[in-house]
């Protein structure tokens, strides 16, 4: 069984027992998050939300949170002597998924 969450602005395809990557989420390492906005459920008996499966959840674990690795975003005018080079590190939480429940 799978099923298909939003989250952060997102849309990211879980399984149970999965490790995911989501946008920084308010709560401390070894919580349990649930995530309520889940758009469809997959597997024998599929669920198509609209636009979210009503009494559906997923549930998951906070492992860690941590910062991307940095990307330079320069900015540059030409003829006009304008550069501006600026660093930026994505804030993100690792979460491992621990039940789909309908």
């Amino acid at each position: 069984m799978y099923a298909i969450i939003e989250t952060g602005g997102k849309q990211i395809k879980v399984v149970a027992g999965q490790e995911i990557y989501v946008e920084k989420v308010n709560a401390e390492d070894g919580d349990t998050v649930t995530f309520d906005k889940v758009l469809f459920v997959g597997g024998d008996d599929s669920k198509v939300g609209v636009p979210f499966v009503e009494g559906a959840t997923v549930t998951a674990k906070v492992e860690k949170h941590g910062r991307a690795k940095k990307i330079t975003v320069f900015k540059y005018k030409a003829k006009k002597n304008y550069h501006k080079k600026q660093g930026h590190r994505q804030p993100y939480t690792k979460l491992t998924v621990d039940a789909i429940n309908l």
